[in-house]
């Protein structure tokens, strides 16, 4: 059983490690990356990609996002994902109501103000939040961490996940809205299922090899990719069970894709930081039974509670996620500090390369060495 964990260990990492020769190459094969807005040395999402592209320099994403052939959604997670992948879960109306059809798609205390401020960013073709709350003042509204936001903002957010709006560009971290509209396909039983199970072999594509539950658990996140098929979420998760490659070890199964083999390659030597939503370590149930202890994301967690850091990024050396970093900026200068589950290794081998991982994220980072 030992022989066949190590097995699958090596088949996570090296599976989810490519190295692409240009971004959009990358995001063609992923077709999504999950984003955050917490910078600890950089967002989520350049800390993703910088593993996979190479040469990737902190805010690529965001300066080539009119080029990527991408778009800011929400998928099981909100990030960007491809237009292939966007037009799977749209329109995210019932398929006998157009994508247009707002006065059936919407609540009726909002139908009015979701029209008049359609109405105003198809005038002004692109427009800053600032610019909408200013014309409109909504007022406030309670936002999904507890806090106050502007209403018209809420509202936005609102209507590009329905499909109404894209998010064009971003300035100094703000979204940047135009108008959108998904095409209205005909939708019968058989097109849903092959939706939906194509959404699926995307999840798993991503984030395999998964156990039976960490399976189900992003079949059932595809609710939030297609609200309205997810009265089909149950079915897909069946399907994918009996379409997907799978072994079982120690009593667990585990699911990947059917045209992917398990093979016993020799783990590279390299240390790699990786961001706490990278793929490799998403899913914390497969986190602690590959590796054997557990990872949590504690940025929201009270200081006096935490046990790795605030941003602590699981760290990689061979097959084995050993430690965690805490990386941060002071006067231009990357400082690191490092814990370790049994201890830091020993070997040489290990210093020189956590050296070079630290020089690759200078360089990343735009960082004199």
């Amino acid at each position: 059983m030992t022989v066949m964990l190590d097995a699958l260990r090596g088949f996570a990492v090296s599976r989810n490690f490519f190295k692409s020769a240009t971004l959009k190459q990358a995001l063609t094969k992923m077709q999504f990356v999950q984003a955050d807005p917490i910078r600890a040395p950089a967002r989520a999402q350049d800390l993703i990609l910088r593993q996979r592209v190479a040469n990737y320099r902190v805010g690529d994403l965001e300066n080539q996002y009119s080029s990527l052939d991408i778009e800011e959604d929400f998928f099981v997670n909100y990030g960007y994902v491809t237009r292939h992948l966007q037009s799977l879960m749209h329109p995210r109306s019932e398929s006998r109501v157009p994508a247009d059809d707002i006065g059936r798609s919407w609540p009726a205390a909002q139908r009015k103000k979701v029209k008049l401020l359609l109405e105003f960013v198809r005038q002004r073709g692109v427009v800053h939040p600032r610019e909408v709350d200013e014309s409109f003042s909504h007022g406030k509204v309670r936002n999904y961490w507890g806090g106050s936001s502007n209403a018209t903002t809420h509202l936005l957010d609102a209507m590009h996940y329905q499909g109404l709006l894209r998010v064009v560009r971003r300035e100094k971290g703000i979204r940047l809205y135009s108008p959108q509209q998904h095409a209205s396909v005909p939708m019968d039983a058989a097109e849903r299922r092959a939706r939906m199970d194509a959404l699926a072999d995307i999840v798993v594509g991503i984030y395999a090899p998964l156990t039976g539950p960490s399976l189900s658990f992003y079949v059932r996140r595809l609710r939030f990719a297609a609200p309205q098929w997810q009265g089909e979420v149950k079915s897909t998760f069946e399907r994918a069970r009996e379409r997907l490659s799978k072994t079982r070890i120690d009593g667990v199964d585990w699911y990947w894709l059917s045209n992917e083999s398990m093979t016993d390659e020799h783990p590279e030597d390299r240390v790699l930081l990786l961001a706490p939503f990278d793929p490799l370590v998403h899913d914390r149930t497969r986190f602690e039974l590959l590796w054997g202890w557990t990872y949590r994301f504690e940025a929201y967690t009270p200081v006096h509670k935490r046990e790795r850091g605030y941003y602590a990024m699981p760290m990689l050396w061979r097959d084995s996620v050993i430690g965690w970093a805490n990386l941060a900026l002071t006067n231009g200068k990357l400082n690191a500090d490092f814990g370790y589950i049994k201890g830091k290794p020993r070997e040489k081998l290990f210093r020189t390369e956590l050296d070079v991982e630290l020089d690759r994220i200078r360089e990343f980072l735009g960082l004199a060495k």
